[in-house]
Formats: C-alpha cells, sequence, structure tokens
C-alpha cells in the first residue's frame, strides 16, 4: 500500500503537466506606468492641444506658456494682426489637421456609451460674443497673420465663437490684460542704464539685461532650464536687450512671477521674470538698454532675474547671443 502510495506521488507532477494544468499569473499595471491607450489619455492629448482664453491672456503669452510661434498659433486660428483674442475663445495649439486628427482617434478610443461629439467645446456664452462677427464657411482657410509689427490692441481681450455660431446682439466688455502693477509709462520716460557693451548676432544688436552673477544657465530640453538667471538686489535695474516692442507685461505665466515679453523681430523674442515691478506696458517701445523693470522675486526664493531668448518660439542658449564679460 505504501508502495503505491509512493508512485502515484511521484507520478502526480507529470500528470498534471501532461494534462495542460498551469499555475494562474496575475499581472498588474505598475501605477507608474502612464496608460497609453485607454481613452482617458486620449481625451488629455486633445486637450493639449487646445486652449480656452481667458481674462488676462494674450496670444504673445499662450504661444510662450506652450513654446510656440505666435505666427503659427495666429495661422493655425485664423487670427489677423494684431492678434486680438477674446475670453471664451479655444484656440488651436497644433496645426489643424493634427488636432482633427487626435480628436478622431480619441473619438474612436471612447466608451459606446459617451455620445458627446468630439467638437463641444467649452467657449464663451453667447453673451460674451462680438456683434460683428461673422459665419465663415466651413471651406474657408485661415489666412496667415501680417508681419508687421502688432500695436497695443493685441493686448484686448473680448469675446468671439467659432464660425458657425451666429451673432449675438451685443457685444463683451473690452478687458485689459495688464494688471495694475504695471506702471504705463510713455516710451521715453525709463532711462537708458548701461550693462556692458552690445554684440551684433543674426542682425540684432544684444545687451545684457542686468549686471549680476550667473547663477543658473540654460539646458536644452529641461521645462526649468530655458534661459539663464541672473543674480541682484532688490530694485535693481532690468533693461531691454535690444531694440523692439513690449508684447507681454503680467503675471499670468505661473513660475515666471511679474513678467515681460519684448518682440524684435518676426523671428526674436525676449523674456524678463520675476521681476518686483514691471515698468513698460504692451505694446510700448522701448530702445537696447532703456529700463523696463525692477528686479525682484516674484515667482523665485531670491531677488534675481531669469531671462530668456526665444526664436521661432523655441528657446536658445542666450548666453551666445551676449557680449562677453
Amino acid at each position: 500500500m505504501r508502495l503505491h502510495r509512493a508512485v502515484w506521488i511521484l507520478l502526480m507532477p507529470a500528470l498534471i503537466a501532461g494534462c495542460g494544468v498551469r499555475p494562474r499569473t496575475v499581472v498588474k499595471q505598475d501605477p507608474g506606468v502612464v496608460n497609453t491607450s485607454g481613452a482617458s489619455s486620449s481625451r488629455t492629448a486633445t486637450a493639449t492641444r487646445d486652449h480656452v482664453v481667458v481674462r488676462g491672456d494674450t496670444l504673445y503669452g499662450i504661444a510662450f506658456r506652450n513654446s510656440l510661434d505666435y505666427r503659427d498659433v495666429a495661422r493655425w486660428n485664423g487670427i489677423a494682426s494684431p492678434y486680438t483674442i477674446y475670453p471664451g475663445q479655444r484656440l488651436r495649439l497644433a496645426p489643424p489637421e493634427s488636432v482633427a486628427a487626435t480628436r478622431q482617434h480619441a473619438t474612436r478610443q471612447q466608451p459606446a456609451t459617451s455620445s458627446r461629439p468630439p467638437t463641444a467645446t467649452a467657449a464663451a456664452t453667447p453673451s460674451t460674443r462680438p456683434a460683428t462677427s461673422q459665419t465663415k464657411p466651413a471651406s474657408s482657410t485661415p489666412q496667415a497673420p501680417s508681419t508687421s509689427t502688432s500695436t497695443a490692441s493685441s493686448t484686448t481681450v473680448s469675446a468671439t465663437q467659432p464660425a458657425t455660431s451666429m451673432p449675438p446682439a451685443a457685444p463683451a466688455a473690452p478687458v485689459s490684460s495688464t494688471p495694475a502693477t504695471t506702471r504705463t509709462s510713455g516710451a521715453a520716460t525709463t532711462p537708458i542704464v548701461a550693462t556692458g557693451g552690445s554684440r551684433t548676432v543674426e542682425g540684432i544688436s544684444w545687451r545684457w539685461p542686468t549686471s549680476g552673477q550667473i547663477i543658473s544657465r540654460f539646458v536644452g530640453g529641461e521645462p526649468t532650464r530655458q534661459g539663464i538667471g541672473v543674480a541682484g538686489n532688490a530694485g535693481q535695474a532690468v533693461v531691454a536687450t535690444a531694440d523692439g516692442e513690449v508684447v507681454y507685461s503680467g503675471s499670468g505665466l505661473i513660475g515666471y512671477g511679474e513678467l515681460i515679453i519684448v518682440r524684435h523681430s518676426d523671428t526674436f523674442l525676449s523674456a524678463y521674470g520675476h521681476n518686483r515691478q514691471r515698468l513698460v506696458s504692451e505694446g510700448q517701445k522701448v530702445k537696447a538698454g532703456q529700463q523696463i523693470a525692477e528686479m525682484g522675486r516674484s515667482g523665485a526664493s531670491r531677488d534675481m532675474l531669469h531671462f530668456e531668448i526665444r526664436k521661432n518660439g523655441k528657446p536658445v542658449d542666450p548666453l551666445p547671443f551676449l557680449p562677453a564679460r
């Protein structure tokens, strides 16, 4: 009897294997891995290609925040110079064909119970649409914006709707994007401050935006290192690095504190962050070396200037543009 039991014990694993029985393996997804195939991730991808305009937005600020060329954003949305935008307006942040392809993919990935059309938006209510808006044919092609210098009206925010909407009885009141902390002085009222020599690169004469020690340097592809950091003292002069026009003066871009953006050409912008006070307003012309702000620590842990140069909307290392010192 004991011999038979021993034989059965020895043969049992082979019989189980022969019958195809295997231990069950449970596979769990690592919570740190992002799901790239589900509907929720597709909807997230779609959301990142749109921006709904809010009070204080400007086209330049939206393009800057997303490392895009403002001319591209204007062209994708059929916005001509001076690039006026409106609260509730939904802006494409990618070419229209790319947005359409992404939304089509997101629609295929959504559960069958979802009946909401992919074009539904959270645009402005009829009371915020301008009375002068016209019905736009579906086949119309957005026209590229003019490359002429924009004016202060680029900071005005009103309301618009998709091409198929009907105009309301009255437009929304204009909203200025310049907070009360901006001293809206004239173009010649702030002084020229010496910060060293100049250097001509790509047809523009550049100079240092302030004096002080470099405490952080540009690192390509690193979101928090898209420019350089220059240490200094509270109230120290921050100047325009080259001739240009102020296209953004505000505090609506998270991480930059009180920020000024100057357009020097259709290709180049410069940005000045963490200021204590802004001394120029949007639409104002400035000269190289003209004081535009006072150094501070808004959005920073110490008194410093965060300085960027952007070429066609993309951050570049500022040091090759600035004179040696």
